[in-house]
């Protein structure tokens, strides 16, 4: 059991002939007594306080634990952020390159198609150029023959019409 002020205030020394001065010894366990509940106000305040920081310790470890998480989720997170960026900028690549070459073939097949509609209008003009140049031989021979018309043909047109 542990001594209390009361307990200092309260003590009763026996009375001997030769003792100590009463009024000292009342003075003195007095002072002891003012002391000792002084250093237990003291301690006891120390206490609290020393509760009140280890709740915030407490607090600040939980809220230390729970930063940690977050900045853990948050790496995890962007991590998983690059990969499907990764995956998508791949998907995109891919389907590029597949309308590229789409584009490609489908310009290839214009460019083919046009070569052909070319080579086939070159053949027609030649073919009516030759033509031409046949009606043109056959009206130039025609021209140069003596007996074309004789001015008696031409009245006989006339009259005729």
């Amino acid at each position: 059991m542990s001594l209390t002020p009361i307990d200092i205030q309260n003590k009763e020394f026996g009375r001997s002939i030769r003792g100590f001065s009463p009024s000292e010894v009342d003075e003195f366990l007095d002072r002891v007594a003012k002391e000792l509940e002084a250093l237990i106000k003291e301690n006891m305040a120390c206490r609290e306080q020393l509760s009140q920081v280890k709740e915030k310790l407490n607090h600040y470890h939980k809220l230390e634990e729970t930063l940690h998480n977050a900045i853990i989720v948050a790496q995890e997170t962007a991590e998983e952020v690059k990969r499907n960026a990764a995956k998508e900028a791949e998907l995109i690549r891919r389907e590029a390159d597949r309308d590229a070459a789409r584009t490609m073939d489908e310009a290839r097949y214009k460019a083919s198609r046009i070569l052909a509609e070319h080579d086939e209008v070159y053949k027609q003009a030649q073919v009516y150029k030759m033509r031409f140049r046949s009606l043109v031989e056959a009206q130039l021979t025609a021209l140069e023959l003596e007996d074309w018309l004789s001015p008696g043909d031409v009245m006989e047109t006339k009259r005729g019409a």
